[in-house]
């Protein structure tokens, strides 16, 4: 249920689109219950949009595109940045970067990376995290979490590269039910031309050597050709821009790459860990 502290919380691109609908339904002469009827929702969410009580989800953005639109596309336009409006405050300079992004080269240690996770694995995750979030807010993050998958068919194609500890395979979120659909989607995501997946095998130390000891990060390509790193734990967030310590991590990178699995090893070992080999 929408909680009334969202309307202090809403970012700006959420007031604007609040703003715009209740006006363009106030030119139109139609009531809360009239536009929700064209719409496919009740009144009580076009009030909770309107109040920003409830952000729009992105298929009320499209509805409201056809009923109030009149072509101009304003609420199809602000699909992308309402996303980002639901986004914890240390994700949002990234999720813009990531969906612009030339390239992609990510390491992760603990869960499945954002970009590769199912529906179910994504409302475990988020669902089972402390402290606890409201049923609306999960929901909210869920849907902008599989939103980022977009990037996977963007044209120009955005290459994309990911490494997973094997650890992260075997982690059990959300039940045996949960990664075994998880486990098929990454082979799904392997499966794509665009998409390098590797697994760091969890005795890579056993030579005395382990390059992604420090953690999991992200490696960004901007359209510019600039590199840049991203970083995050425990809702803090760090973006890191300097020529000389991006090159750090960019061998530090490539050195992980060199430990881990080749492509077809690592897929192999998805798909007997997802049941379809054996």
């Amino acid at each position: 249920m929408a909680r009334a502290e969202n309307k202090e919380s809403a970012g700006p691109t959420t007031r604007l689109v609040a703003d715009m609908a209740r006006r363009l339904r106030a030119r139109k002469g139609w009531t809360q219950e009239q536009l929700g009827d064209r719409i496919g929702f009740t009144a009580s969410a076009v009030s909770a949009m309107e109040t920003c009580a409830q952000p729009a989800s992105d298929e009320m953005l499209v509805q409201l595109e056809a009923a109030l639109g009149d072509g101009l596309g304003l609420f199809e336009q602000a699909r992308e940045y309402v996303r980002l409006d639901k986004y914890p405050a240390q994700f949002k300079n990234y999720a813009l970067l990531e969906q612009k992004s030339l390239g992609l080269h990510l390491y992760a240690t603990l869960v499945v990376h954002g970009l590769f996770q199912t529906e179910e694995y994504a409302r475990a995750l988020i669902g089972g995290g402390y402290p606890p979030l409201p049923e609306h807010r999960v929901e909210e993050l869920v849907e902008a979490r599989l939103a980022r998958r977009a990037l996977f068919e963007r044209e120009p194609v955005a290459l994309i590269e990911l490494i997973l500890e094997e650890s992260v395979l075997r982690r059990t979120i959300g039940g045996e039910e949960v990664m075994h659909g998880q486990m098929r989607y990454l082979a799904e995501c392997g499966r794509r031309r665009n998409v390098t997946l590797q697994v760091l095998p969890q005795d890579c130390g056993l030579s005395g050597e382990h390059a992604g000891a420090y953690g999991e990060m992200n490696l960004v390509e901007t359209p510019e050709h600039d590199h840049l790193v991203y970083l995050e734990i425990h809702d803090e967030s760090l973006l890191i821009k300097a020529p000389a310590k991006v090159s750090t991590y960019a061998q530090r990178y490539a050195k992980i790459r060199a430990q881990a699995l080749g492509p077809r090893e690592s897929l192999d070992l998805i798909e007997r860990l997802a049941g379809d080999r054996q």
